[in-house]
């Protein structure tokens, strides 16, 4: 996974459990994109600082990771929905029955519901 991305997910789940100060300079980094040098500049500290700020808050997010697996079960829960979508879309493809029909396009609903919220 990109890191950026990964990074982004982490500080999602885990986000909260960051002092606000760190929270602050790595949603700049993360979430904005902002330079170190751009931070620094604008919390008055070292570029150095807000690079070991960084690694810090990336090690933290990276063992509550580890603990908790939420990233992880987040992204085998979205794939089991996608998959199950699929076999809806199957179901539906080579069924002829009104009704039955009528609960794939319910599990349908329900699948899109779900994926809409990740």
């Amino acid at each position: 996974m990109e890191k950026i991305v990964r990074q982004s997910m982490l500080y999602d789940f885990y986000g909260e459990l960051l002092t606000e100060h760190q929270k602050s300079i790595y949603e700049e980094v993360v979430n904005n994109d902002l330079s170190y040098s751009e931070i620094a500049k604008m919390n008055n500290i070292s570029r150095q600082g807000v690079f070991d700020m960084i690694k810090r808050c990336d090690k933290k997010l990276e063992e509550y990771e580890d603990k908790l697996k939420l990233v992880d079960k987040f992204l085998r829960a979205k794939e089991q929905v996608k998959k199950i979508k699929e076999c809806a879309n199957q179901l539906k493809s080579i069924n002829s029955d009104e009704n039955l029909n009528k609960k794939i396009e319910e599990i349908e609903a329900y699948s899109d519901s779900i994926l809409d919220d990740f």
